[in-house]
């Protein structure tokens, strides 16, 4: 990532892909569990996305009203699974299937940890999870692809840790863009 120039920055994009389901996938480890979030309640999604995302500058879904957040995370072919270790949130994931009948692909929309759990192993271990479920997602559909995206604004490991759970980046690209650091924890 370049310096900002007049409050811009370039941003290298990776584009990664997966095409056939893993042979093998990784335990969490103990005290730690993975659970499905039906319905989940749009200000537990926004703090998952907030603590989540703020060291990464996500941002797009930051200014979103409740109404288009809704309509994306409550839609039935959207996942969102949160991990849980030793009873609290540390991370979640989110599988978008909403091309799964068309495209016969999903993609693994957001992926990651609580600041204080990264570095834990705990990130491979729920990478391993969110991947079997996506497989396992679109088994009936005869999923061809699954594919993910990462940028230089996110932990400077996740190309890498997307790479050693199987994925091969098939573009990349740099674009400019309004430089989003500081962020405040919240916009609202």
């Amino acid at each position: 990532m370049q310096a900002p120039a007049h409050g811009r920055i370039t941003v290298r994009t990776w584009h990664l892909e997966m095409r056939e389901a893993p042979r093998s996938a990784r335990p969490l480890p103990a005290g730690a569990s993975v659970v499905a979030a039906r319905a989940i309640p749009l200000s537990f999604y926004r703090y998952l996305y907030e603590t989540v995302g703020a060291p990464w500058c996500w941002v797009d879904r930051r200014w979103m009203g409740d109404a288009e957040l809704g309509s994306l995370v409550h839609d039935p072919r959207v996942e969102v699974h949160v991990a849980y270790a030793d009873g609290a949130p540390v991370g979640y994931f989110e599988l978008d299937a909403r091309a799964l009948a068309d495209a016969r692909e999903i993609e693994l929309a957001y992926f990651g940890l609580v600041p204080w759990r990264i570095g834990t192993g705990l990130g491979a271990a729920l990478l391993s999870a969110a991947v079997t479920r996506a497989w396992e997602l679109g088994r009936a559909a005869q999923m061809s692809r699954l594919w993910v995206h990462t940028c230089s604004l996110d932990h400077p490991r996740a190309k890498d840790a997307y790479e050693r759970a199987g994925f091969v980046a098939y573009e990349v690209h740099d674009h400019e863009e309004w430089d989003p650091r500081p962020l405040p924890v919240s916009v609202r």
